[in-house]
């Protein structure tokens, strides 16, 4: 297999630190950039890191690096792979994943198969994630992104590099001084790149919602008003509108077709399994251990659990402890120690604690 690398190029510190590496280490390298937004940016503004300011910042990278640059052209496929999906899951109820998303439909899918169009044999990004033995593994624990790929396609593993994947933040951020890099002060991009501002003021603009009733788990009562049951998720807390005087209170359930969303205690929301869909193993079914840890949110820690049953496209696990806030359309990512074996989309949270406990709701919806 040759050397010939397609670097994608966000304009900022991780992938220009990767395509430098590339070359130092003698591959030759093609610097792309996935275009994603749109000619129009009143209505929706993209953040940083999909913007035409960082495809300026990109060319510049690739011009002190002495590599070719390319601009492609992903409006389209963006709108339909990316963004349309997102809307039509919190139209749902759900709360969705775009990154997930992206990374599976887009980056290792179109964009690898774009690089073979061009000749390359790789696609490299600047994701924290290390590639090893034809598996993939966790890389530095505070920026670990091998949560976004459980969806990866078995095949494109071995086409897939990661330069900067065993490092850490402060280590590429002194690399890209080092190469003499304007993006070495770069700061980071946190939120979801087609979304700038508040989220509930984008969905309100690509979903019809109508405010309606806040029910009570405990009592059947309705304490409050919902401005749409869509702009909601579960597990939050903020932005309920409850007096101070209501005890604490979190999203249990959004019941859509009802326009209602049922709020209740913490305990409330806490599950002891989940069933996914969407199913993706990085090795085969009969491979999977028969302990393994789950992740089902990208910021909360995996926590042991056992598959109580897979089939194709579908599995359903147990935890070993109660997790909070299991939210449908969020992903369920499985792992074996360091090493990522795959995930699903959660479609449903089983073995709700509080019920289990003998506190049945008044309302059950």
């Amino acid at each position: 297999m040759g050397k010939r690398v397609l670097a994608a190029m966000s304009g900022g510190v991780d992938s220009s630190v990767s395509a430098a590496l590339l070359k130092e280490q003698g591959y030759e390298v093609i610097g792309a950039m996935m275009r994603f937004w749109p000619d129009n940016k009143q209505e929706d503004c993209f953040e940083t890191c999909c913007s035409p300011d960082a495809a300026y910042e990109a060319r510049r990278v690739a011009d002190i690096l002495g590599i070719p640059f390319y601009l492609l052209d992903y409006r389209e496929e963006f709108q339909e792979k990316i963004i349309g999906p997102f809307i039509a899951g919190y139209r749902a109820g759900q709360t969705p994943n775009p990154c997930v998303n992206c990374n599976t439909r887009v980056k290792f899918d179109s964009l690898l198969r774009k690089a073979r169009m061009l000749g390359c044999d790789y696609v490299a990004t600047g994701h924290y994630v290390i590639n090893r033995e034809g598996g993939l593994y966790r890389g530095d624990p505070r920026k670990d992104q091998t949560y976004f790929l459980w969806g990866t396609p078995k095949e494109a593993i071995p086409h897939m590099l990661f330069p900067v994947g065993h490092l850490e933040k402060p280590q590429v951020r002194a690399l890209a001084e080092r190469f003499g890099l304007p993006t070495a002060k770069k700061p980071e991009s946190q939120n979801i790149c087609f979304v700038q501002g508040d989220l509930r003021e984008f969905l309100a603009r690509h979903i019809e919602t109508r405010p309606g009733p806040l029910i009570d788990l405990e009592t059947g009562a309705q304490i409050g008003e919902h401005s749409g049951a869509q702009l909601y998720t579960v597990g939050q807390r903020k932005g309920l509108g409850l007096w101070k005087s209501h005890l604490e209170r979190y999203v249990v359930r959004i019941d859509v077709a009802r326009n209602e969303v049922v709020v209740g205690p913490r305990e409330a929301c806490m599950w002891g399994g989940l069933e996914a869909q969407e199913v993706n193993l990085l090795l085969e079914p009969e491979e999977l251990p028969e302990r393994l840890e789950v992740q089902v949110r990208y910021r909360t820690r995996p926590v042991p659990a056992r598959v109580e049953e897979i089939t194709p496209g579908r599995f359903s696990l147990r935890f070993e402890e109660p997790q909070f806030a299991v939210a449908p359309g969020q992903s369920a990512v499985l792992y074996h120690g360091e090493r990522l074996l795959g995930g699903g989309v959660i479609v449903r949270p089983l073995y709700n604690l509080w019920e289990a406990s003998g506190r049945p709701p008044r309302h059950l919806g």
